[in-house]
C-alpha cells in the first residue's frame, strides 16, 4: 500500500478507492432520479459509466480545495458535501449542500483551472467520480457532448443569479424561505427535490450570510405558520404554499 501523505482525495490519499468491487450499474436507478443524467444521450452516460470509480469520503475529510487541481465530475451517491469556503479569519461561506444525486465539479472541466471552492463531506459519503483526463477525452471525441455538461453548469449559474439578486433584495426572512423552497424544488432539477432537509441550522445561516441566531429564529417563525417543522439536524417543510408564500414581498404574499 502506498503512503498517506495529504488528505485530498483527488491525490488518492487517505481515502479508500473502490475500483468496482461493486458495480456502478447498482447505482443507476439514484442516478436516473436526477434530471440532469436521466436526459442525457444513452452513448454519453454510457461512456461516463466506463470510466467512473467509486470512492468513499469521511466525514470531515475534503474531497478538493480552493485551488486544487482539477480531479473530474463528481456524482453524490450517498452522504453529503458541503460547496465553500472559508476565509482568513475564520468565516465560512457556503453556496449548497451537495446530496444524492447531485453532480459537480463541471466547471474546472471547461477551463481546466484550480477549483473554485472546497468540497468537503458533513458525513460519511460515497462519491462517483469520472477523472478529469478521460472525461475531457471522450468529449473532445463527440463535441456535441460539451453541450450537455454546458447545460449543467448553466442551470446552478441561473440558481446562482437568483441567489445573488435575493442576497441584495431580499429581506432575511425572505431569503430563507427561498432558500428552503429551492431544496424543496431540487435546486430546479440539479437535484432531487424533498421536504425533509437535513441541515444543521448553522450551515443553513452560513448560505445565507447570517447569524445561527437570526436563522434560528426565523425558522420558529416559520413553525408557528405552519410552514415547516424544526428538528435536531433536519428542517420538515409541511406546507409548500404557505413556506412560498413567506418568500414573497409582503404586499405579494396577500
Amino acid at each position: 500500500m502506498m503512503p498517506v501523505t495529504s488528505p485530498n482525495l483527488c491525490r488518492l490519499a487517505d481515502i479508500a478507492r473502490l475500483r468496482m468491487n461493486s458495480p456502478v450499474d447498482r447505482y443507476l436507478p439514484l442516478l436516473d432520479t436526477q434530471p440532469w443524467f436521466a436526459a442525457l444521450p444513452p452513448a454519453l452516460r454510457a461512456a461516463l459509466l466506463s470510466h467512473a470509480s467509486l470512492r468513499r469520503l469521511p466525514a470531515g475529510r475534503a474531497l478538493f480545495r480552493r485551488g486544487d487541481p482539477p480531479c473530474g465530475l463528481y456524482a453524490v451517491l450517498s452522504g453529503s458535501l458541503t460547496i465553500g469556503a472559508v476565509d482568513a479569519h475564520g468565516k465560512e461561506a457556503l453556496l449548497t449542500v451537495a446530496e444524492p444525486p447531485t453532480w459537480f465539479g463541471e466547471i474546472a472541466v471547461f477551463d481546466g483551472r484550480p477549483r473554485t471552492h472546497d468540497a468537503i463531506a458533513l458525513e460519511d459519503s460515497l462519491l462517483l467520480n469520472v477523472p478529469h483526463a478521460p472525461l475531457v477525452e471522450l468529449l473532445d471525441a463527440t463535441p456535441v457532448w460539451w453541450r450537455h455538461v454546458a447545460l449543467l453548469m448553466a442551470q446552478k449559474l441561473r440558481l446562482s443569479f437568483l441567489s445573488v439578486e435575493a442576497m441584495s433584495m431580499m429581506p432575511a426572512a425572505q431569503r430563507l424561505a427561498m432558500r428552503l423552497l429551492m431544496i424543496v424544488d431540487g435546486y430546479g432539477g440539479i437535484s432531487v427535490g424533498r421536504t425533509r432537509i437535513r441541515l444543521p441550522q448553522e450551515k443553513l445561516a452560513a448560505m445565507l450570510s447570517l447569524t445561527r441566531q437570526t436563522t434560528n429564529q426565523l425558522l420558529k417563525s416559520l413553525e408557528a405558520a405552519g410552514a415547516v417543522r424544526v428538528h435536531v439536524g433536519e428542517i420538515e417543510v409541511v406546507d409548500v404554499d404557505a413556506l412560498r408564500r413567506a418568500s414573497r414581498p409582503p404586499d405579494a404574499a396577500r
